[in-house]
């Protein structure tokens, strides 16, 4: 029996019936209480450091949980996934991309959505310290880092990590970024890009070879600043070169565990491609109508996609 068919179809209230309106409500309005953090950090082996929130730290259960662009662990969709899989019965390691705990990374690279040397060691660091059984979930770019993983991972994963999930996730990252590059998703633009170039500006002031501030500046998009910025700065030839190493979407069939890709057909975000099918493997595409990016709210702002998660990874635990 498919553990979801009871949780579908995901029917919202007629007023959350827009991608838009949720993706708002969902970053703005909603909150999610009863979530406390045990930090812990990280050391990497180039120096640099990830934070970690644990939920249940002595749990030998745990799900690693990603979060998405110019986000953290604070956001309510990743508490929201950690109240609602804390209450099925797993630890939960929710980790701060580099940069994003709310102190500058070390050093001059960037997060990015391929940088999936972090979230390995992140998994080996739970897996050294006793878990038994690993789930990996990520959000937007952090799902998509997420899937790229697991994909790159393919046969040799450990056998321990037993799912993944994404939720929102651009697995096609050129054809997403084309997407929000249209004028009608101006103000998403107008959200994140000065997050980013906050972050390079508090970079120009550490090393003098930054990137000039002032093309980033007058990025209007994100495809020109990953060519100015992301891309120089993790090793990339380019925006373009970036998103073809990065995306997850190419990999998707080399993923060995059963992963869950969560995607609403409402997402303001994603481009076609981002709704694969005939993929070959356990990877499953779950896109419901509506839902909005890193929503799928009910009427009370709780989240549906937390108990889809929730039950997706409990059935293969």
């Amino acid at each position: 029996m498919d553990p979801l068919a009871p949780l579908l179809p995901y029917r919202p209230p007629l007023w959350l019936r827009s991608g838009h309106v949720q993706t708002a409500v969902g970053s703005i309005v909603r909150t999610v209480d009863g979530v406390s953090y045990q930090r812990e950090r990280l050391e990497l082996a180039d120096g640099d450091f990830l934070d970690l929130d644990w939920v249940g730290r002595e749990r030998r259960q745990v799900a690693v949980v990603a979060h998405g662009l110019e986000g953290s662990t604070d956001r309510a969709y990743v508490r929201g996934l950690a109240k609602a899989l804390e209450a099925r019965g797993w630890g939960v390691c929710a980790w701060n991309l580099r940069g994003c705990s709310g102190e500058p990374n070390r050093l001059l690279r960037t997060y990015h959505s391929g940088a999936t040397e972090d979230l390995d060691a992140v998994v080996a660091h739970v897996l050294a310290g006793g878990a038994e059984t690993i789930a990996a979930a990520g959000f937007s770019l952090g799902g998509n880092l997420t899937l790229r993983w697991l994909g790159e991972q393919g046969a040799s994963l450990d056998p321990r990590v037993v799912a993944g999930a994404g939720v929102s996730v651009p697995v096609d990252l050129a054809g997403s970024g084309a997407v929000l590059a249209r004028r009608t998703r101006a103000p998403y633009m107008r959200y994140f890009l000065p997050k980013l170039v906050g972050k390079l500006a508090e970079k120009v002031d550490r090393f003098p070879e930054a990137p000039a501030l002032d093309r980033a500046l007058a990025a209007r998009d994100f495809a020109a600043f990953d060519d100015h910025v992301t891309a120089p700065l993790n090793g990339f030839a380019s925006a373009a070169d970036y998103y073809a190493q990065a995306s997850a979407l190419p990999v998707l069939g080399d993923i060995r565990v059963p992963t869950l890709l969560l995607n609403a057909l409402d997402d303001p975000f994603l481009s076609p491609a981002c709704y694969p099918s005939g993929i070959v493997g356990p990877f499953r595409l779950l896109a419901p109508r509506w839902g909005g990016h890193v929503a799928f709210l009910r009427g009370d702002l709780t989240s549906w996609a937390d108990t889809v998660v929730g039950t997706f990874v409990d059935a293969a635990r």
